[in-house]
Parts: structure tokens; sequence; C-alpha cells
């Protein structure tokens, strides 16, 4: 399967739970996340998609570091299987 595909189930799988799932550009930061994932009730988390078995660059892992410092939740999804997951855990309501 590849990236986009994967990345349009994630979008297709958020927005059947309430949420947007906008794609995320940043100019002037590059290596952010590929999509930021809303939810309802104010749940949010930056998503990094990638083909199957590829895996974040050295300047997108320093950003995931940087979310992350900033208490932000961040993922990489490179498997459809991992969307439910995912997106439980962005919305089990821990904010």
């Amino acid at each position: 399967m590849r990236e986009k595909q994967i990345e349009q189930k994630l979008t297709k799988a958020t927005k059947n739970m309430g949420g947007i799932a906008p794609k995320f550009t940043s100019s002037g930061l590059d290596g952010m996340p590929d999509r930021i994932v809303l939810l309802p009730h104010g749940q949010m988390a930056f998503v990094e998609v990638k083909a199957p078995g590829k895996k974040p660059s050295s300047l997108q892992l320093a950003r995931h570091r940087l979310l992350r410092g900033l208490g932000f939740k961040v993922f990489v999804l490179d498997d459809e299987q991992q969307i439910t997951k995912i997106l439980a855990e962005i919305g089990d309501g821990t904010r």
C-alpha cells in the first residue's frame, strides 16, 4: 500500500469519528508531520504518514521530539492497521 492510500484511510477514519485530518504544511519549518488530526472535545495530534516499512528522516524525528517536548502527541503511521489504535489514543480524553 502506498503512503497516499494510508493517508486517505486516516482522513476517512478521522472524519467517521467526527473530526478532521487536514494536510499540515509549515513554510520555513521543514520536517513537520504530514497531518494534524483534530477530534471532538479538543483532542489533537500530529501524524507522520509513511509508506509501509519506511522510517522518518532524522529531521522529521527532530521535529517529532520538538513537538513532544511541547506536550503534543506525535505518531508515525506506516500501516493502515495502526489507524484505529492511533485515533483511539488521540481521542482518549486525557487532555
